[in-house]
């Protein structure tokens, strides 16, 4: 086989299934193996047009007579904290943040049993056992890192983990996977300030975007991520910028 032919995705569809999102609606995706030679690069043109990464699938919906889903990302450079997003940084600033590989570890299980029992025990991932969520954070052919956010602790015993998100880092981009925290701090808004975290780290890297995977206007579950703008979504005619100004849902192409 040459190396075009292994180079180059092939892309497949998946049959009907329920939404999870819209009550009555069903869902296809298209998809296809991060296999390539250079699947860190793939991965990073495939999330420009939409798609996102599970394990080592990439896959974007596809849905019969849907277009609900639109992928979103953040302009780091032009982001803006409101107060309200200053309020969740300030309340977590006993909490320390280090980037580490993407290593499944009992502790890491432990918080994420936590969230899932506590927050989604009726979604997808209830039923995740030890071996599932290891291959979650593990199984990447690309380069994946942990975000860990802790309390407490110092230079040789670190502190309680009370928070985490697996990130991608694309050339352009960090692109949350997935994230999960302690639920018994209320108040925190910790999945707020995981994502201002996210964003604080991409322009320390000097990388334009994160990608926040996708929003649907009519799922209560998808509300929190058109909050963080300016931000882009991804439609037919290309990456739209949404401000504050355009609440009415009117649009600017970039």
């Amino acid at each position: 086989m040459s190396v075009e032919k292994r180079n180059f995705p092939q892309f497949f569809i998946t049959s009907p299934s329920p939404c999870p999102y819209l009550p009555g609606q069903f869902e296809r995706k298209v998809f296809t193996h991060l296999i390539t030679l250079d699947a860190k690069a793939l991965n990073s043109q495939l999330s420009q047009g939409g798609f996102r990464r599970s394990q080592n699938i990439a896959y974007r919906p596809a849905c019969d007579h849907c277009k609900a889903c639109q992928s979103v990302r953040v302009p780091v450079e032009t982001f803006e904290h409101t107060r309200a997003f200053r309020r969740v940084l300030a309340r977590n600033a006993d909490l320390s943040q280090t980037i580490v590989t993407a290593k499944a570890t009992s502790e890491h299980y432990s918080l994420f049993r936590d969230y899932i029992d506590t927050r989604h025990g009726e979604g997808g991932m209830a039923d995740m056992s030890v071996l599932d969520f290891a291959a979650m954070v593990d199984e990447s052919v690309v380069d994946t890192r942990l975000l860990e956010f802790r309390l407490g602790g110092n230079s040789i015993t670190p502190g309680e983990l009370k928070a985490a998100a697996l990130v991608d880092v694309l050339d352009d981009g960090l692109s949350m996977i997935y994230s999960f925290y302690d639920p018994n701090m209320q108040g925190r808004s910790l999945g707020t300030h995981m994502i201002l975290s996210t964003i604080a780290t991409a322009q320390k890297l000097g990388l334009p975007y994160v990608y926040l995977g996708y929003w649907i206007e009519r799922s209560k579950t998808m509300t929190y991520k058109s909050r963080f703008l300016p931000q882009q979504r991804l439609s037919a005619s290309g990456w739209q910028l949404y401000k504050a100004a355009d609440r009415d849902n009117k649009t600017i192409k970039t």
